[in-house]
């Protein structure tokens, strides 16, 4: 084929074509359609003028390249068109017009760029650093006003969590990079997606219960050896809690466990659930089925009764009292069970069943008594922990950990006395003598130091503490209660947080500043335990009004 710019000469029974011939037919008012029609063997093809591809002179001065109309040949071999084949005449004409156009675009002597254009590389070289510079500036204040408003960095304010210096009344860094994180509850609220993870979880939580009260139901009445009919009708009778222990082993604060109050002889057992890949599963019991009374409290020494069972009632036992328990929890006198949750329509029919007083003392009243004053106690210290609950939190559990010399978990009143004037938390003599009563019930001396800051500052309900460990066992998937650092970041995703989505902050950026803040709060640079993960979060929630809020917090950077 042979392709021009200004047309196309081929046809089938000549070598060469003339364009003056459709020239003059387009002078006399023809058309191309026309044309072509009164001879097929002349297909059309419109102009290319490469003329009007180039810039302008004025703006690229590019006018010492002459562009002319020049020809551009396209010879494919065997062609089966009704092109006619090229001749050598043709040939050596395109050689010498492809030549010639070779000469005109690539000149041997290429110029050297002249002042102008290595004046305008300069200022444009200029105006993009300092574009660039502006830039950065305007995001790092963007950033700063969002959190807070901007206050002077003091040097002191990193050693304040260990009680060397005195804390400044504004927010330190570390407060600042830890609020970052309250940036995932300005998320929008996915209902459909909340929804149909939470139905998810209902289904996982309805298999495991049912699994577990199968279990329960094989074990005893296997065990009992009666003529009775109504021993199935009698262990039927029984309320199903969920519970946790309340440790800073994280490997034990994460055992599921399941128990069962049976009401017709007021005994209880509770069996731990164990899930080996997404199949396998397993059910043993933890605690034998039995009659058990208070170890601690008001209530001392009192057989468990139904009233004793709802949310965020604690269940005390001996350890020494259960030998087959594991070697981590037997190291405590004391083992704690925190009831997370319990078959309310169970619970409210057994009630209305029974009859009998369950409490004939003056006990509920003087236990109202106690969460009165310490409610009082913890709504004061956590307005003087605004904003900076995850710095105090984390450090009062590091410095109470370290006076803590024998490992026990218990502290004395002059211990604790003095932990409060270090992070700077006001506690006037009364109160803090009202606190010492109510935990130091037995008159031993000492207290549980976890119990103590439970009592004077609080700590999140069930619901958000569930979330929290969920994100901690995806971490601890070897479930040894440690989690090193470099998996955190691994698994930790900015990518939705606002900062990163309005292009404020990147995702490291966002990533870093939760690092550091968790790292600040851990007793090993290389890895984080449960109780200082729990600790993170429990001071990030004294700031969150709404439970939905703070589940988008745990929820989105970890993906549960």
């Amino acid at each position: 084929m042979d392709l021009e710019v200004k047309g196309i000469a081929a046809s089938p029974t000549s070598q060469t074509q003339p364009f003056t011939g459709r020239n003059k037919l387009l002078q006399q008012g023809q058309t191309s359609r026309s044309w072509a029609i009164q001879d097929a063997g002349l297909p059309v093809v419109p102009r290319l003028d490469l003329g009007s591809l180039i810039d302008s002179d004025e703006e690229d001065d590019f006018s010492y390249i002459p562009l002319t109309t020049a020809h551009v040949h396209f010879n494919p071999p065997n062609s089966s068109s009704a092109l006619s084949c090229i001749t050598p005449c043709q040939i050596s004409h395109t050689q010498h017009h492809l030549n010639e156009l070779e000469q005109d675009i690539i000149p041997e002597n290429l110029p050297a760029p002249t002042s102008k254009y290595k004046l305008k590389y300069q200022q444009y070289k200029t105006e993009m650093k300092e574009g660039y510079k502006q830039y950065s500036q305007r995001n790092a204040e963007k950033t700063k006003s969002k959190i807070t408003q901007q206050c002077p960095r003091n040097k002191t304010d990193d050693k304040c969590i260990k009680g060397e210096e005195a804390i400044v009344d504004g927010l330190t860094t570390l407060d600042r990079k830890a609020l970052l994180q309250q940036g995932y509850a300005d998320i929008p609220y996915n209902a459909q997606r909340s929804m149909r993870k939470s139905d998810a979880e209902i289904v996982a939580a309805e298999r495991k219960k049912q699994t577990v009260a199968e279990q329960v139901m094989v074990d005893h009445l296997s065990r009992i050896r009666t003529h009775s009919t109504l021993t199935e009708n009698m262990l039927s009778h029984k309320v199903q809690f969920d519970g946790r222990i309340i440790s800073r082993n994280g490997r034990d604060a994460c055992r599921e466990l399941v128990g069962f109050f049976f009401a017709h002889d007021q005994s209880l057992t509770i069996y731990e659930y164990r899930q080996f890949g997404k199949n396998r599963t397993n059910v043993l019991p933890f605690i034998q089925k039995n009659i058990y009374s208070h170890q601690c409290g008001r209530r001392k020494g009192k057989h468990y009764q139904l009233g004793d069972f709802y949310v965020g009632a604690n269940l005390t036992f001996l350890s020494s009292d259960h030998p087959r328990l594991p070697e981590s929890i037997k190291e405590n006198t004391l083992l704690i069970l925190r009831i997370t949750n319990i078959d309310q329509i169970a619970l409210d029919s057994l009630n209305y069943r029974t009859d009998s007083v369950e409490h004939e003392d003056d006990t509920p009243s003087q236990e109202t008594n106690d969460r009165l004053v310490l409610k009082a106690i913890q709504d004061a210290l956590k307005e003087q922990l605004h904003k900076r609950g995850v710095r105090i939190l984390t450090g009062l559990g590091k410095y109470l950990q370290q006076l803590d010399k024998e490992g026990t978990g218990l502290l004395n009143k002059a211990d604790l006395k003095q932990t409060l004037p270090v992070f700077h938390l006001e506690l006037s003599e009364n109160d803090f003598e009202s606190v010492w009563q109510i935990l130091n019930g037995n008159g031993s001396g000492k207290v549980d130091y976890g119990e103590f800051k439970r009592a004077i500052i609080g700590e999140m309900n069930e619901y958000r503490k569930s979330f929290v460990r969920k994100a901690f066992m995806k971490l601890d998937f070897n479930k040894t209660g440690c989690v090193p650092i470099i998996d955190i970041r691994k698994c930790y995703c900015a990518k939705k947080h606002p900062q990163v989505i309005s292009g404020l902050s990147t995702e490291e950026e966002i990533k870093l500043s939760f690092l550091e803040t968790l790292k600040d709060a851990c007793s090993k640079s290389d890895e984080v335990s449960y109780g200082e993960f729990e600790d993170y979060y429990e001071g990030l929630s004294i700031g969150i009004v709404n439970d939905e809020d703070f589940v988008n917090i745990v929820r989105t950077p970890w993906g549960i």
